[in-house]
């Protein structure tokens, strides 16, 4: 079978699920199930339904061998809570009873359900029981999911999802993305499964979910695997109840077009410019005006004349030539009317620093300033939001603390307490960035825009992202796959705990927690995501720092036993490979440590050794080509103190680097307070290090070799 449905098998399923929506109905049959599932090739048994006991009882004769029971009725979804399933019967006799007991435990469940008869199916073999089935995610759509099945489903919750449709490939990867993977490879002497089976299951679930987007949830489960194929033995299908509204798209020339006059304006009006100190838009105008933005800079204040020196206007209607970005510094209840004369005046973009709009509960005036941005051809950046920081442009457009060291990273923050954060960091350790914006309530711009800008800026190398959440997931995910293979993004999503609690119809709807659709759809599209705050901040400053690694193998040199032990489980613990020394490689360390240190990986180098053998070590390290990347472990000595490590650290890395040699080189610096200038004197010459951790600087390894999988750069993924 190619897999692929026809034309006559679409018009059978559209006919029955409109026929099954116009008796007012959101959950199909088993027999009804079998439909979609025939049309579209997932594996079901043999079945049939019976109306009466003398039906039952001839199905079974027909199917042979043993056969489940189980009730056919519109109003009882869950057959086995209604005790409407008896599983292994054989001969007439049994059938009988069966059919019997499951009609008479159904009408004690629901007295009024509608009673359409008993499926008969045949009883499936036995095999390994896993789950296949699609959900409606409010983020990200269409997603269909895999994972261990049967009663237990729900306890182990060892599950995976995928954005739908899947394609082979991505339907066999979902296979080994499980925590069980190994038992459908076979253990203990048990036969693997039939993969390209149980693949095909998920291929065809996703497609039809895709092709029919009215169904809101299927579930299949179990679905037995077995070496000789998959076959879903129960099949449950939910039909969505209400309509969901498309969101406005732009296209990818229209996002990039709006983004560049935002972030490289060439005029900005300042809408609520004040001459008085401590107003919002006093500080605009003065973080515009000191930060030495070179573009035009228009104060609009019907009161004033002239604020900070520049001629004021009673409306941007009223200024000369073209504007690229109106600032709002003006309270909520006149941001309409204002924005109506941005639109009149052709302004393709408008930054909302006021709040009171959806954050607030006045959800009416945020609609009615979209629908008016909208009519006009306005993208909005927030409301809610402190601005925005457009480094290279000189361009501080924010009331709060001006920063203007230009680098390669572009940060933004949903939230404003988490974008002075990231302002203080970046401060702290002097990381250059190329933009911090702001997104706020996100009426209008969002992160798939500001991802597709920054995947294209020649400034920014990195992109780190707090998000608490997506409104459209599809359309990131599409910004993100365009981004990862040229750049890193990095993704702190926020509210991991709170798990999308919310009545499901299927196993595989309460399974489908908020956090475990992000976590695997981020991971699908590529990105990188920081399991907190400070590992966001540091992951974007250090992953421009390193270059891409050329191979899997890691290798640890320390100078402290201890380190070395912490340093491999951090190794292991961020999905990266220890080398295994080869004879002679193993021969050439040895020749530089002493006889009571240990060669082998990590290689100890012991903490008495002067700097000849560190500088040794590391340079054999560099030299190998069979050797990718290097963790250094410092241990702070008299003997060798931190800055003359940091010095000959550099100064190999450097000299290899000059040759055309590059691997990316992280350290972790244990010693008293020395070690910090030493890091920080490390990282500016390109070798990340931290003091007093062994987890940093192998997690930031770690989040450049997901990086440089997703992008390709590597074979194989994790």
């Amino acid at each position: 079978m190619t897999g692929t449905v026809g034309t006559q098998e679409q018009e059978h399923v559209r006919a029955l699920i409109d026929r099954v929506r116009g008796e007012g109905r959101c959950a199909l049959t088993a027999p009804e199930g079998k439909i979609l599932a025939d049309a579209y090739g997932i594996t079901v048994p043999g079945e049939g339904l019976a109306r009466d006991v003398d039906e039952a009882v001839a199905l079974a004769d027909r199917l042979g061998g043993p056969v489940v029971l189980k009730i056919v009725s519109p109003d009882i979804l869950h057959k086995t809570d209604a005790g409407g399933v008896v599983v292994g019967v054989s001969g007439a006799q049994e059938v009988r009873s069966a059919f019997c007991t499951v009609v008479k435990n159904a009408r004690a469940y629901a007295a009024d359900a509608r009673i359409e008869g008993v499926q008969v199916q045949q009883l499936v073999p036995p095999g390994q029981e896993v789950i296949v089935g699609a959900v409606t995610d409010p983020t990200f759509g269409k997603v269909v999911a895999f994972g261990l099945g049967g009663v237990l489903v729900e306890v182990l919750k060892d599950i995976t999802f995928r954005l739908a449709p899947v394609t082979a490939d991505e339907a066999r990867s979902m296979l080994d993305s499980i925590g069980a993977a190994e038992i459908l490879r076979g253990v203990r002497g048990a036969p693997a499964v039939d993969r390209w089976a149980l693949a095909e299951q998920i291929r065809r679930v996703s497609r039809l979910v895709t092709d029919f987007p009215e169904i809101a949830e299927v579930d299949l489960n179990p679905v037995i695997a077995s070496p000789d194929g998959a076959v879903a033995a129960d099949i449950r299908i939910l039909l969505a109840t209400e309509e969901v509204e498309p969101r406005r798209r732009y296209s990818r020339e229209e996002i990039l077009v709006s983004m560049r006059r935002l972030m490289e304006p060439r005029s900005v009006a300042v809408v609520g410019a004040s001459n008085e100190p401590g107003k919002i838009g006093n500080s605009v105008m003065r973080n515009l005006i000191d930060g030495g933005f070179a573009g035009e800079i228009h104060p609009v204040n019907p009161k004033a004349d002239d604020i900070l020196g520049r001629k004021a206007y009673k409306s941007v209607t009223d200024v000369a030539g073209e504007v690229d970005v109106a600032v709002f510094a003006i309270p909520a209840k006149f941001v309409a009317s204002a924005l109506r004369e941005v639109g009149r005046k052709g302004i393709p973009n408008a930054v909302l620093i006021p709040s009171g709009f959806a954050e607030t509960g006045e959800h009416a005036l945020q609609d009615e300033i979209v629908a008016i941005a909208e009519q006009h051809g306005t993208r909005l950046l927030g409301p809610n939001i402190y601005g925005y920081y457009s480094t290279w442009q000189d361009l501080c457009a924010t009331f709060c603390t001006p920063y203007d060291v230009k680098g390669s990273v572009a940060l933004t923050s949903q939230s404003g307490g988490i974008g002075m954060a990231i302002l203080g960091f970046a401060r702290s350790t002097r990381t250059g960035v190329s933009a911090i914006v702001g997104l706020g309530n996100k009426s209008d711009i969002d992160e798939d825009d500001l991802l597709t800008w920054f995947g294209e800026d020649p400034n920014t190398e990195c992109i780190a992202m707090h998000l608490e959440d997506l409104k459209d997931g599809r359309a990131f995910v599409e910004a993100a796959r365009a981004t990862v293979p040229k750049k890193p993004v990095v993704v702190l999503k926020a509210g991991r705990t709170s798990a999308g609690a919310r009545a499901a119809g299927s196993h595989t709807g309460a399974l489908a927690g908020d956090d475990a659709v992000y976590d695997d759809i981020l991971r699908q599209a590529g990105v990188i995501r920081a399991p907190g705050l400070n590992d966001m901040l540091e992951y974007a400053r250090a992953l421009p720092v390193l270059p891409a690694p050329q191979g899997d193998n890691v290798v640890i040199i320390t100078g402290a036993g201890g380190s070395g032990v912490l340093l491999s489980d951090a190794v292991v613990d961020n999905g990266l490979s220890l080398m295994e020394i080869p004879p002679d490689l193993d021969t050439a360390f040895k020749a530089f440590i002493p006889p009571f240190g240990a060669a082998g990986n990590p290689i100890d180098i012991t903490g008495g050794e002067p700097p000849s053998t560190y500088e040794a070590t590391i340079r054999l390290g560099m030299e190998d080509p069979r050797i990718h990347a290097l963790v250094l472990g410092y241990w702070h000595t008299i003997v060798t103190p931190p800055m003359v490590f940091a010095e000959l650290t550099a100064r190999v890395v450097e000299e290899f680097r000059a040759r055309g040699i590059e691997k990316p080189v992280v350290a972790s610096l244990a010693g008293d307070t020395e070690v910090e200038e030493a890091c920080a004197y490390l990282f500016e010459r390109g070798v990340v290090a931290y003091p007093y951790t062994t987890e940093l600087p192998v997690a930031v390894l770690g989040a450049k070799y997901r990086w440089a999988r997703a992008a390709g750069l590597l074979g194989g993924g994790r």
